[in-house]
């Protein structure tokens, strides 16, 4: 089967790599653990050998932090509002040793607040290819260790919003007086929903106005020390969605597109009807769709039209 185009999802903690079939379908998947913070000895370029060894020469296109200031090579963010096909047209390239061309696909900068990403460009380029009747106008959500709120209208990225819930929760679990030396605990709804609507009644005041309250709690006996996690994974997204619906970025009766890891989508998912939001599953490889959609428009899928 000819192999028209390689991809590769490259973020800070992991790699992914695609191998298509002419359709644009993954006909092979590899994660590797090789992010951009985190490399074998011969870097960027030994991390790339081992993702597409023994795979046919075809085009290569990534996306991500590989295309950050400390990626492989810079790729310059596109500021928005930016259509989602100037993505296209912006590619950076770097050679491999092996003698490929890697091209790399530019991230985001919102110049408004200012706001960037890398990454999550090529995954709203992947959703609204599967999803094309949603490019007119929607809102999109992208929980992740940085959570993106993302907003789309006449096909382009308008704008969006990075709240840190995933980093936050990582740093006070492991590393502050609220949950470091606890058992992790398991997936205890209860307790989530109580972190919730402890954010909902937080009001104008916020979450942080309550994050010490966990630890007030496992003293008092209410809360045990394996539930601290669930209860703080509650309160900070509930306190994001308390800010969205603040902030305007959602509002009841919009839904919201949710992209992301299945377990997390699932927590805000949880969470949602607290604050009387409707948010919805994307389905699909959203990622892999849009370094598809991307190497497409670029004129790198050989025999393909460069749509």
């Amino acid at each position: 089967m000819n192999t028209p185009l390689l991809g590769l999802d490259w973020g800070s903690t992991r790699l992914r790599a695609y191998r298509f079939d002419e359709a644009g379908g993954v006909v092979e998947m590899r994660a590797l653990p090789w992010g951009s913070r985190q490399l074998p000895a011969g870097g960027f370029a030994e991390a790339f050998a081992q993702a597409i060894e023994g795979w046919p020469r075809a085009p290569v296109i990534a996306c991500g932090m590989v295309g950050s200031r400390g990626g492989w090579r810079e790729a310059p963010y596109l500021d928005t509002p930016c259509r989602l096909d100037a993505l296209a047209g912006a590619l950076a390239a770097v050679d491999a040793p092996d003698g490929r061309t890697v091209h790399i696909v530019p991230g985001l900068r919102d110049p408004s607040v200012p706001d960037v990403m890398r990454g999550e460009e090529t995954q709203v380029a992947g959703m609204l290819a599967q999803a094309p009747t949603l490019a007119g106008e929607v809102r999109l959500l992208m929980p992740g260790t940085h959570s993106k709120w993302v907003r789309v209208r006449d096909g382009a990225v308008s704008g969006f919003t990075t709240v840190m819930t995933g980093e936050l929760f990582a740093l006070l679990r492991e590393h502050s007086v609220l949950g470091k030396g606890l058992p992790d605990g398991g997936d205890d709804h209860a307790t989530f929903a109580r972190g919730v609507a402890a954010a909902q009644a937080s009001g104008s005041a916020g979450g942080l106005s309550r994050l010490f309250s966990t630890r007030a709690l496992m003293l008092e006996g209410v809360l045990a020390p394996a539930s601290v996690a669930d209860f703080l994974s509650g309160l900070l997204v509930g306190d994001e969605l308390r800010m969205a619906l603040a902030a305007g970025w959602a509002s009841p009766g919009v839904p919201v597109q949710v992209v992301g890891e299945d377990a997390l989508c699932a927590r805000y998912l949880l969470a949602a009807p607290a604050f009387g939001l409707t948010l919805q599953r994307t389905s699909g490889a959203p990622a892999a769709s849009g370094l598809w959609q991307v190497a497409a428009a670029a004129g790198l899928l050989h025999g393909h039209s460069h749509a």
